[in-house]
């Protein structure tokens, strides 16, 4: 699998830990950068580019880096086609693809270590979306959010 990995400047510091991790998980990394803390970089800049990549087709998967991992979440979120969660702990990593067909995976620098980093972005990448009846229905719902708000 091709995943894409973007970084705002404060992010950049896991950045070796995430592209190690996506690696070592059997994938091919895309590299968006940014590989250091200066000079500034928005995150909403980084969310579109690895969203677009998505969407594009030339990633199936992203994993984007804020300080918090909250910006980076929302951001993500408003492009259309990507549904994008902050975690902080591997249930949610990989629930969130299993039960929600996530497909970004947003973390916080300042708030996990590399190593936290490398097991969420390992749960992540090891987990498919489940494809259950209730999971299609509620996957649905959402797809349908997006169409009514984005026109």
């Amino acid at each position: 699998m091709k995943v894409a990995a973007a970084f705002d400047h404060r992010g950049a510091k896991l950045r070796d830990a995430v592209l190690a991790a996506i690696a070592a998980a059997g994938h091919e990394a895309i590299d968006l950068g940014t590989g250091a803390d200066t000079p500034p970089v928005d995150y909403p800049d980084k969310a579109l580019e690895l969203g677009m990549e998505i969407r594009r087709g030339a990633a199936e998967r992203g994993v984007l880096v804020c300080g918090s991992g909250v910006g980076a979440s929302v951001a993500a979120s408003k492009v259309p086609g990507i549904r994008a969660a902050i975690c902080h702990d591997t249930y949610s990593a990989h629930q969130g693809v299993e039960h929600d067909d996530m497909n970004v995976l947003c973390l916080g620098s300042e708030i996990v270590g590399a190593e936290l980093a490398r097991e969420l972005v390992r749960a992540f990448l090891g987990a498919r979306f489940d494809g259950g009846e209730r999971y299609l229905r509620r996957l649905e719902k959402v797809l349908e959010l997006e169409r009514m708000t984005n026109g």
